[in-house]
């Protein structure tokens, strides 16, 4: 193997846990909760469980569209 296949397979592994962790961090940031715990209401503890569970959804969507993409 000569060195510029064994840098660009380092490159390629790097750069794909920095865009995992972009890509999470994205959808984290706009899952998080928009007011604080003691203003909200029951239906807003039962809308932000269901946002929770959409993002988890949207990073499993996300980590399989990026395997098929290799």
């Amino acid at each position: 193997m000569n060195l510029d296949r064994i840098i660009s397979m380092i490159f390629n592994q790097i750069m794909r846990r920095v865009m995992n962790a972009g890509i999470n961090k994205g959808i984290s940031h706009f899952a998080g909760k928009s007011k604080p715990a003691a203003d909200m209401t029951a239906a807003d503890h039962a809308q932000g469980a269901n946002g929770n569970e959409m993002a988890k959804r949207a990073r499993q969507a996300a980590k399989l569209t990026r395997s098929l993409g290799r």
